[in-house]
């Protein structure tokens, strides 16, 4: 059993947990409960940093594009974008698929919660910045282009499901060796591993904190594997990441919600 912290609906202050199974039972308040059965909050607060093209079969599916203008080389540093305050969705909720959109791509990330001001920091420290770890559902609009910034395809409100809770990272231990899996409707349609990471977590927080401070509350996206697999109205996903949880949330056209549906 394990620590953790997660956020249910309708209060601002973030409740501790004792986690019995990674797969959705806590004690809650001294009584033990299903994850299914709480209205749950993104139990995240700060900034969302995204990564792109940080896993191994990212980069090569890219070929000789990576090698074409503009930048006619591999990155040198890490690729980062931002899932506004907007994009934040929590367990068990629906993700609105826009009018006229037919498939979203379901991106399997492992949300790394920075726990302290972290700045300058070296890699042999870097864990010790980290608060926990959290399942995250980097949802986007399938796109092509990977150079310029794609933002009405990856920040539509409710693109970001995290949770369903942040894991303490002694539970985990080692970041760099967890399994990452995507069912659809209960089918895997998509496993890889955090190994196969081009920038381990510890390098990325070092190489993100040579130029700009991570604050506490703030999450960094390790990264999405490649071929992410597609998902459409009416699909129920789940995104399992090995000794961190899962997170479960089910697609729903966009109007549906806005003329009042509910939870799923």
């Amino acid at each position: 059993m394990s620590k953790a912290k997660i956020k249910l609906q309708g209060l601002l202050q973030e409740e501790e947990v004792i986690v019995e199974d990674v797969h959705g039972a806590v004690s809650l308040r001294g009584k033990s409960c299903k994850i299914d059965n709480l209205r749950l909050d993104a139990p995240v607060s700060g900034t969302v940093y995204g990564t792109l093209l940080n896993y191994e079969g990212a980069l090569e599916k890219l070929g000789d594009a990576v090698n074409e203008p503009p930048y006619k080389e591999a990155p040198k540093a890490p690729v980062l974008y931002i899932k506004p305050v907007n994009t934040l969705n929590g367990y068990g909720m629906p993700i609105p698929i826009p009018s006229g959109v037919p498939e979203l791509e379901m991106g399997a990330a492992l949300g790394v919660v920075i726990g302290c001001t972290a700045t300058n920091v070296r890699v042999e420290e870097a864990l010790e910045y980290v608060e926990g770890y959290t399942v995250v559902n980097d949802v986007s609009i399938p796109h092509e282009s990977v150079y310029r910034p794609v933002i009405s395809q990856k920040v539509r409100d409710g693109f970001c499901p995290v949770g369903p809770w942040v894991i303490d990272r002694d539970a985990v231990g080692n970041p760099n060796s967890l399994g990452v899996r995507v069912y659809i409707n209960g089918e895997l349609r998509q496993e890889n591993t955090t190994a196969n990471l081009i920038r381990s977590v510890e390098q990325l927080i070092a190489e993100i904190t040579e130029f700009m401070t991570l604050q506490k509350g703030d999450t960094l996206l390790v990264g999405v594997p490649e071929n992410a697999p597609l998902a459409c109205a009416g699909d129920k996903v789940r995104v399992e990441i090995d000794r961190v949880g899962k997170l479960e949330n089910t697609i729903v056209h966009e109007e549906e919600l806005a003329a009042g549906g509910t939870r799923i």
